[in-house]
């Protein structure tokens, strides 16, 4: 201590105690899923993010939620913004938001700093939908190694993504009770707790009763698509955006999105093009305003032609 308090030894700093952050990540969670009732496929879309944020900013030292700062927290977002795309960074900035009046309310922070982080420009309609071609989704599908379980397991719920157009939580949210046989149905827990039925394609059904059949493990949980090895529990989304990505880079693609929703607009696209109205895309995608169902009308590249106006200077 004597030399230490004149400079002649190095100042100890006690190391972070990793306990700490994971504590502080399993109570969000728990705020997350019980307070507020989101979804599981929000709160699993949350935490990685706040928990990469924890890591990068803290790092090795102590945990000082207190001196905690916009300037910190805009750093990560720019960072995050750099790596990934626009749509993530949004909801980057809406899972930090999110952590921070949790902070705030537990007492945490001195102030709450979820008014310091500005929006992520999004104009609505400003995008055209990514999609592949039917014949790529068929290269896709046909990837997969349905002679093994995974394979079988991955072949189904490209079907529910590719087919449906289902949302990759919309599949992890399904349950055995949800698959109605004799009706030829399938119960999709929708987005703000929406239940709708849509009927279920036979080759659809033909991919899950096999899965069902010989592939799913015999557990208590009644999701339909769960781990294939101990402990058995429900997929998480990420393993939805891990089994397209794995399907993607099979079949030798690379779009610029490769999410699970790149079929769902693959869906449209195609049925759009097939001669569906917008009226009915909505009706399949289960959208709530039919405005959400007007961007498919820019991938439509001929009847753009056709309502085009003539360009006055002339030429092509």
């Amino acid at each position: 201590m004597f030399l230490r308090d004149r400079g002649l030894t190095p100042v100890l700093h006690p190391a972070i105690d990793r306990s700490t952050m994971g504590q502080l990540a399993r109570d969000y969670e728990k705020f997350l899923s019980c307070e507020r009732g989101l979804a599981r496929a929000t709160v699993d879309g949350y935490l990685p993010i706040v928990q990469r944020f924890l890591n990068e900013h803290f790092q090795n030292k102590i945990v000082r939620l207190r001196d905690l700062t916009p300037r910190d927290l805009h750093r990560f977002i720019i960072r995050e913004g750099q790596r990934v795309g626009r749509r993530h960074t949004q909801l980057t900035v809406t899972a930090l938001r999110s952590f921070l009046r949790f902070l705030h309310q537990r007492g945490k922070t001195k102030t709450d700093l979820a008014g310091a982080l500005l929006g992520v420009a999004d104009w609505r309609l400003s995008d055209i939908p990514k999609f592949l071609p039917p014949e790529e989704v068929e290269r896709v599908l046909k990837s997969c190694d349905r002679s093994t379980p995974s394979g079988q397991r991955d072949y189904a719920i490209l079907l529910l993504l590719a087919r449906l157009g289902l949302r990759g939580g919309e599949v992890l949210a399904m349950t055995l009770e949800d698959l109605d046989w004799e009706r030829g149905e399938v119960l999709v827990r929708g987005k703000g707790q929406r239940f709708e039925r849509l009927p279920l394609p036979q080759e659809v059904g033909k991919a899950l009763v096999h899965y069902l059949r010989h592939v799913r493990p015999t557990c208590s949980t009644r999701k339909v698509f769960i781990r294939l090895k101990a402990p058995w529990h429900a997929l998480r989304l990420s393993a939805i955006c891990c089994v397209v990505r794995r399907a993607l880079k099979r079949a030798g693609l690379s779009p610029a999105f490769k999410g699970a929703h790149l079929f769902r607009h693959s869906l449209a696209t195609q049925m759009l093009r097939r001669g569906a109205s917008l009226g009915e895309i909505g009706q399949l995608l289960r959208h709530r305003q039919p405005t959400t169902t007007q961007i498919y009308a820019k991938v439509d590249i001929e009847a753009l032609r056709g309502i085009a106006l003539p360009w006055m200077g002339g030429g092509a």
